[in-house]
């Protein structure tokens, strides 16, 4: 797959992600590269979330990979349940990065407006990385998550919420994985070509 004819859409979680965040480095080292933008990093709302991330989509006139991040990957599956056939005919497919278990005990208060978590399967391919000791979804409800959505599902050992406050600031190594959903792409394109 030529990453030119790709358009790369980063959905950060709540707080978005700052500059040193990874989704910040892919953003800047990724050929034609945008993020989602929200109103309000602080305070989401599911509705106004999944509405910048359709624009967002419909204002590009390439095909797109999303890559989300925590809060993002639920905004994702919350967009893609309800999304026209048209919009969803644009997303090649997502990297859906630590995502959030906005329905755990103990889950802020802030992000209860997007529970319950859609659970519909995703109509599109989607690689599903979680972690092992990530304190905002067990290991088990990524792997749930991703059966849920049907991603491929990858659990990497002791890398937290894969955030800069877990050690991930440019995380060189997920390109590997954002690579790997690419080829799953191609595949899937040759098989229906």
């Amino acid at each position: 797959m030529r990453s030119e004819s790709i358009h790369y859409l980063v959905v950060p979680g709540w707080h978005g992600s700052p500059d040193n965040h990874w989704q910040s480095h892919w953003q800047r080292s990724l050929p034609n590269s945008a993020r989602t933008e929200q109103a309000d990093w602080s305070s989401p709302h599911r509705e106004q979330w999944v509405a910048e991330l359709e624009r967002r989509i419909a204002q590009s006139t390439s095909p797109v990979i999303l890559i989300a991040h925590s809060l993002g990957c639920i905004t994702v599956a919350h967009w893609a349940a309800q999304a026209p056939v048209d919009m969803v005919r644009r997303i090649r497919g997502a990297l859906l990065v630590a995502p959030a278990d906005v329905q755990r005990d103990g889950c802020p208060e802030a992000l209860r407006d997007f529970a319950p978590i859609a659970r519909q399967r995703l109509p599109f391919p989607s690689l599903l990385i979680g972690s092992d000791n990530d304190a905002a979804a067990t290991a088990g409800r990524a792997i749930e998550l991703g059966l849920d959505w049907g991603s491929d599902t990858v659990i990497l050992s002791g890398a937290g919420h894969i955030n800069v406050q877990s050690g991930h600031t440019r995380w060189e190594q997920g390109f590997a994985y954002l690579y790997r959903l690419q080829n799953r792409i191609a595949e899937q394109a040759r098989k229906t070509a």
